[in-house]
């Protein structure tokens, strides 16, 4: 790591850690919640439903905002476009999530598959132009996963028992990729701590 960047990593590392924590902690909640009403569709089901979108968006603001800040010499963040792109595709998410409730698990799954790809996607991106942060293996992991899972999500839709179950367990193991990247992340800045 160049001096250059040693300030932004460490300014950015940090928030980027806080904001991993919290979202493992939201994915678990929300995946137990979803897997307990998976069966069909309900009111807690309809919100749990737009809120995972709503709630990526709000994560992918915090962190456009807290990398611009902390970026050293006001130096352009190679991450923000993705961040931009994902706050994007994850509000189109949330209306057309709203809209497909009102014809099934099969609409559901249809939206949700190729936003998990688009998603997938961005997230790979960001992690890789991220990866002198340290901690990013887990997110390239996760967003790889992402986008197969997204097909499978889309293919699914056709099947004669398409669930949100999968998509319950989609969320927690996305979760439990922020818990790795949170902790890998801890490590590194206080490694960089020492130096």
């Amino acid at each position: 790591m160049t001096t250059a960047t040693a300030p932004a990593a460490t300014g950015v590392a940090p928030t980027l850690r806080r904001l991993y924590f919290v979202r493992f902690g939201f994915a678990v909640v929300w995946a137990i919640l979803l897997f307990l009403t998976a069966s069909g569709i309900n009111l807690l089901t309809a919100v749990l439903l737009v809120l995972y979108p709503v709630f990526d968006v709000a994560a992918a603001v915090v962190d456009a905002r807290s990398a611009r800040v902390n970026v050293a010499g006001g130096s352009a963040n190679a991450s923000a476009p993705g961040l931009y792109v994902n706050i994007a595709i994850s509000t189109l998410a949330a209306v057309g999530l709203a809209v497909a409730l009102t014809s099934g698990i099969p609409a559901i799954l249809r939206v949700w598959g190729p936003w998990a790809v688009v998603a997938g996607i961005v997230q790979l991106v960001v992690a890789i132009r991220r990866r002198r942060l340290g901690g990013q293996g887990a997110m390239i992991a996760s967003g790889a996963i992402s986008v197969l899972a997204g097909v499978s999500f889309f293919l699914m839709a056709s099947s004669a028992g398409a669930s949100l179950a999968n998509v319950a367990g989609y969320a927690l193991l996305g979760g439990v990729f922020f818990l790795v990247s949170a902790l890998r992340l801890g490590r590194n800045v206080s490694q960089s701590g020492r130096n």
